[in-house]
């Protein structure tokens, strides 16, 4: 949470972390005997450590493994439950098209193997989180069916006091990458109509390995990267492939009148020091017309 402000808005109401496409895979393997996925993820992590959050909830919006093994599932928590209850954060699992039903509520949830979606509300003081399962077993394209539709509509019937979120893998989004939209979320319509006109303020996506935005049903839908490998997205459309690069995650804040999503690369870089702890205390010690002078004004 933010805990200065010296603009017009109060300080976030609630934060979240947002982390998608994990990939793990058993063993520490590499994807594609190419990508460090599980190095990927702990980079993420330290990085997320690094920035002195302390948010609501981590989110992870699904193929949280490559295949669905139980081991990479058990690896996965083996790397994010230190990090989560160092943050004190719940940790929100959401289902990928490259996970499995059985073994991620088993390996995740401790609970019973089950074909049946893995479906969640959460409630992070008052704003409202719910989790809908876009997988369809056996396919890698997405759709939230018609049962999850009917108790997703039950679920918005009452609003929350800070609004809600919806979390799922497919972004109800077009691609600009052709292929891509192979994979879509069907059925975008019918959830269209369930949650346009309710508290819905945003919806959480993964799926495609880049970060992006757009609206749905008048709803704000923000896409976060994936960490384990990203898309080039500097090659036509035509033929865009992974890269070892770019990995990212999201800085979520809601506040009472707007949220923002923020992507924060994970690198390693060289970072000046103008900015401090010191410096803001010193701002923050001043009147609102004295920070104007002191850093608005430009020199004579």
């Amino acid at each position: 949470m933010q805990s200065v402000s010296f603009g017009r808005h109060a300080p976030a109401l609630r934060s979240i972390v947002h982390l998608s496409d994990t990939h793990l895979l058993a063993g520490d393997r590499r994807l594609g005997g190419e990508y460090d996925s599980t190095g990927g993820a702990e980079a993420a992590l330290a990085a997320i450590e690094r920035t002195g959050i302390r948010p609501d909830a981590l989110i992870v919006t699904g193929d949280l493994t490559d295949l669905g093994e139980p081991d990479a599932y058990r690896r996965l928590r083996e790397i994010v439950e230190p990090v989560a209850e160092r943050l004190g954060a719940p940790i929100v699992w959401v289902a990928g098209n490259h996970d499995e039903r059985p073994a991620m509520r088993e390996g995740l949830f401790d609970e019973p193997a089950s074909l049946e979606p893995l479906t969640a509300v959460h409630d992070l003081g008052g704003l409202r989180l719910v989790v809908l399962d876009s997988t369809v077993p056996g396919w890698h394209h997405g759709e939230v069916d018609a049962a999850q539709r009917e108790w997703l509509r039950g679920v918005l019937a009452e609003p929350a006091p800070l609004g809600t979120l919806l979390a799922l893998h497919h972004p109800p989004l077009p691609s600009h990458i052709p292929f891509f939209d192979i994979l879509e979320l069907r059925e975008q319509d019918a959830l269209a109509d369930i949650v346009a006109g309710t508290d819905v303020r945003g919806i959480l996506a993964g799926h495609l390995h880049y970060s992006t935005s757009g609206t749905f049903a008048g709803i704000p839908v923000s896409v976060a990267s994936a960490t384990c490998y990203t898309m080039n997205l500097q090659r036509p459309a035509t033929d865009v492939n992974g890269m070892d690069a770019g990995q990212s995650f999201h800085l979520v804040y809601v506040y009472d009148d707007t949220i923002t999503h923020t992507v924060v690369p994970v690198v390693d870089a060289p970072t000046g020091d103008y900015f401090s702890a010191e410096w803001v205390e010193r701002m923050a010690a001043l009147s609102p017309q004295e920070r104007l002078e002191a850093f608005s004004r430009k020199p004579s």
